[in-house]
């Protein structure tokens, strides 16, 4: 994720067939408390969703989103 050119957060995942794996999300320093990993959490299971990819959240941020979020629960397999 980049704001204002500059990179702000970024989602690690490893790419399965049919399956997105996501194993850590980082909001870099100076860039946290404003929301950025809430709204790339949604933007990366959004994109996983509309791909029909399976999506399997070891990483703790995408996990508690997706329990705080409904509508992800038919494409979640819960390591």
């Amino acid at each position: 994720m980049f704001l204002d050119g500059e990179l702000a957060g970024y989602a690690e995942y490893r790419a399965r067939p049919g399956r997105i794996v996501f194993t850590h999300t980082v909001v870099l320093p100076g860039h946290e408390g404003q929301g950025l990993g809430t709204a790339l959490a949604k933007h990366v299971l959004d994109d996983a969703v509309a791909r029909g990819e399976r999506i399997v959240p070891y990483c703790p941020f995408i996990a508690a989103y997706l329990k705080r979020h409904e509508g992800y629960e038919a494409s979640v397999d819960w390591p």
